[in-house]
């Protein structure tokens, strides 16, 4: 099979990353005799600096992973909360909005990447917090040739920088424009911020751990809490063509530490077992689409590592289903017993015999466990169907798809494998440039994940104070007869667990190898309503890329699908790493859409 660059396999270790100065970052840590939760943390923080339109310091990161000690899948929460005065009675009958703006101060969450990558460091890691973070510090203070895809970003959002956000356009603006792609980009003010940051961690003594519990009080209870909450104070725009003041304080940072939980693991075919985050994620759905298709085995087909028509209409259909699932019970004011219900084969089976020849127009959520769903008015009055522009012109919640089907990303993942047998999938994202207004003396913005909670009362995913909004990053990790084998992710929104779909029915049922299962044609579906403002959705539409086959594409539009051929290289940004403990051999490949994710490792 032709694939864009060879699948890497190695001993030592490998890393797979958005962008290969990430992956190269990753890849030295590993040759310094770092472990993969050394690497991971370093990749992460140069990906801060190197992809800022698609992730940051004021974002968030969940990672799945586990230890060459522990075969047990862990889960690394570093999602902050909601503040506690963003309120549904502050935001929709004070302020009279019906969903949470898509950019602005009002979509703040705490922020939650510096303490869920500490963490993760200070427990897992080998090396001190300045080992980890010189790689970023460098990017930062000498500056990085800039891709594409961040001038397109800073162009689209240029004339609200210079109208609205100022420090935003004095960082990221050069004579009123955007800087051109190639030209090296510095941001000193963010070098700084984290050299404050470990000079007070290492002024905590000579001890590793110490240092970085420092660090992470520097940040939480330190001048970058007083710079948040001071800066939130003067009201910006934001996507409802408004000005509004933050609600985020300092005593929120100082109340949020990251943790670990125990993520859902679901037992599949072959011997497999996924890993996903729980109900108040959208991982879960990753592990439906993989439960209603294991009856349907026998219809998906690869002939040449393509998928054929069968196999896209019924994995396309159980995205439907699970993503109308998503939409009635998923959240972090869940059922706690309503997880078991919704991944038990019983379940999967009376959803599956909902699966037709006809592509389905309806947003369809079950009643597991004999639950009746109940849906944010936005959704059960269709007020988001078709509706794909941003009504108020200021700026955009998440740029994941464009109109014609292109990815744009939206988020940067890592994968990380060592030589140990440590096994870590990472998915940061938030606090990109176009979400709030920098603040200038730290060198970021804050994140706008709020944006995915609804301002209905009593819904799984409704707005309340210390709620985790229902985020559609999804690191996977898989173990094969109880051992685990491979990381793997992508950016992309509410397609994430769509894209590792198609990956996994590549890989897994198609006999592909981790490069041929990324470089094969992908798909995905728009019809359910959206994570991100303005919450829009599309009935029966499809996104295909057109490697497909016309004869294919042209099949699926006879079921009933409203087709969008995307191109030929236009959807996800997959990265993966495996361990085979029989031959101590590991692999790892990349996304060579858009020419910027590589893997690296020997």
């Amino acid at each position: 099979m032709f694939t864009t660059r060879p699948e890497l396999v190695g001993t030592h270790g490998m890393v797979a990353a958005t962008h290969w100065l990430a992956s190269a970052a990753g890849m030295a840590v590993l040759e310094d005799d770092g472990n993969a939760f050394d690497a991971a943390v370093a990749a992460g923080f140069v990906l801060q600096v190197v992809e800022p339109h698609l992730n940051g310091p004021g974002g968030e990161v969940p990672a799945l992973f586990t230890t060459a000690d522990d075969p047990r899948p862990r889960a690394l929460c570093g999602q902050g909360p909601a503040p506690a005065a963003a309120t549904i009675g502050h935001y929709r009958d004070e302020l009279g909005l019906d969903l949470v703006p898509g950019t602005g101060f009002l979509a703040t969450t705490v922020p939650g990447a510096w303490d869920g990558w500490l963490l993760l460091l200070r427990d897992h890691g080998t090396k001190t917090l300045r080992e980890v973070l010189k790689y970023a510090i460098g990017y930062a203070r000498g500056g990085f040739p800039i891709v594409d895809r961040i001038s397109t970003t800073i162009d689209m959002v240029r004339d609200m920088f210079a109208e609205h956000w100022p420090t935003s356009a004095q960082l990221w603006l050069t004579g009123g424009a955007a800087p051109k792609p190639g030209s090296v980009l510095k941001n000193p003010a963010l070098a700084d911020t984290w050299e404050r940051l470990l000079t007070e961690g290492e002024a905590a003594g000579p001890g590793r751990e110490a240092q970085i519990d420092a660090a992470r009080r520097a940040w939480s209870h330190g001048f970058v809490a007083e710079a948040v909450e001071k800066f939130v104070r003067t009201p910006h725009r934001d996507n409802s063509g408004r000005d509004h003041a933050g609600v985020i304080t300092a005593q929120d940072m100082a109340e949020f530490e990251a943790g670990y939980e125990t993520p859902l693991t679901v037992d599949l075919p072959g011997g497999w077992t996924l890993a996903k985050f729980g109900i108040w994620t959208q991982g879960p759905a990753l592990a439906q689409q993989l439960r209603i298709l294991e009856g349907l085995a026998d219809r998906i087909n690869y002939v040449d590592g393509v998928a054929d028509a069968d196999t896209v209409h019924v994995a396309v259909e159980a995205a439907k289903l699970a993503f109308a699932d998503r939409e009635a019970w998923y959240g972090d004011s869940a059922d706690p017993g309503v997880l078991d219900d919704l991944v038990s084969r019983e379940y999967a089976a009376a959803r599956r015999a909902l699966i037709g020849d006809r592509a389905s127009l309806e947003l369809h959520p079950g009643s597991p466990g004999g639950r009746n769903p109940i849906l944010a008015a936005h959704v059960a009055e269709g007020r988001g169907v078709d509706g794909l522009k941003d009504p108020s012109g200021v700026g955009i919640g998440e740029p994941t798809v464009s109109p014609t089907g292109e990815s744009r990303g939206d988020t940067v993942h890592v994968d990380v494998v060592d030589r140990w047998g440590n096994l870590i999938s990472a998915t940061p994202s938030g606090g990109w440039l176009q979400s709030s207004p920098t603040i200038p003396e730290l060198g970021f913005c804050l994140g706008s994940r709020a944006q995915m909670f609804w301002l209905d009362r009593d819904l799984p995913n409704s707005l309340a104070p210390g709620k985790r909004p229902r985020i559609t990053l999804s690191p996977s990790l898989a173990l094969r007869g109880g051992v685990p084998t491979m990381a793997f992710g992508t950016p992309g929104g509410d397609q994430q667990d769509q894209w590792q779909l198609c990956f996994w029915l590549a890989h897994v049922h198609g006999g592909l190898n981790l490069q041929e299962a990324i470089d094969a044609p992908a798909w995905h579906t728009g019809a359910f309503p959206g994570s991100f403002y303005p919450r829009a959705w599309e009935p029966g539409r499809v996104v295909a890329e057109s490697r497909l086959g016309a004869e294919t594409l042209v099949e699926l539009g006879r079921r009933g699908h409203d087709v969008l051929d995307a191109g030929p290289w236009a959807l996800g940004r997959l990265s993966a790493v495996s361990q085979d403990p029989d031959t101590g051999l590991l692999r790892a490949a990349a996304n060579a859409r858009g020419a910027q994710g590589y893997a690296a490792g020997r």
